[in-house]
């Protein structure tokens, strides 16, 4: 059983943000952002790639209504969403979660690495990923 399984299970403590019959969303440990939230579904799934189209749905509707909540009620301006799906995403975890950082303007903090361009052939490139 996976370490999320058990935080649902309650055999591992937490501090519950919010739960419902498909999904249970708690504050993350690492206290890095205040207010870092993650959202898991109940039912073990591995990461965004392996989950059913309703489950996701249900996560994801979830992340909004928490989202909205924080900005809505609580102080925050708005909110940074990250997923890592997969071992070469960085995913650490392997049941999908989604994290809700909470964010206020002017906090300082910085969310996203600092990336360089790699000057990509475009045309290329779109049309080695387009979905048709």
């Amino acid at each position: 059983m996976c370490i999320f399984c058990k935080i649902i299970s309650g055999e591992i403590p937490s501090y519950k943000i919010y739960e419902d019959e498909n999904v249970y969303a708690f504050l993350d440990i690492a206290d890095d952002i205040e207010g870092h939230t993650v959202v898991v579904p109940k039912e073990h799934c591995e990461n965004l790639l392996d989950v059913s189209e309703e489950t996701l749905s249900k996560v994801m509707l979830a992340v909004r209504k928490i989202s909205k909540h924080y900005v809505d009620n609580c102080g925050y301006d708005g909110v940074n969403l990250l997923n890592n799906s997969g071992k070469c995403a960085e995913q650490s975890v392997f049941h999908l979660h989604i994290h809700i950082l909470p964010r206020k303007d002017n906090d300082g903090k910085r969310v996203y690495p600092e990336l360089v361009k790699l000057n990509s052939d475009m045309a290329h490139l779109c049309d080695k990923l387009k979905l048709n």
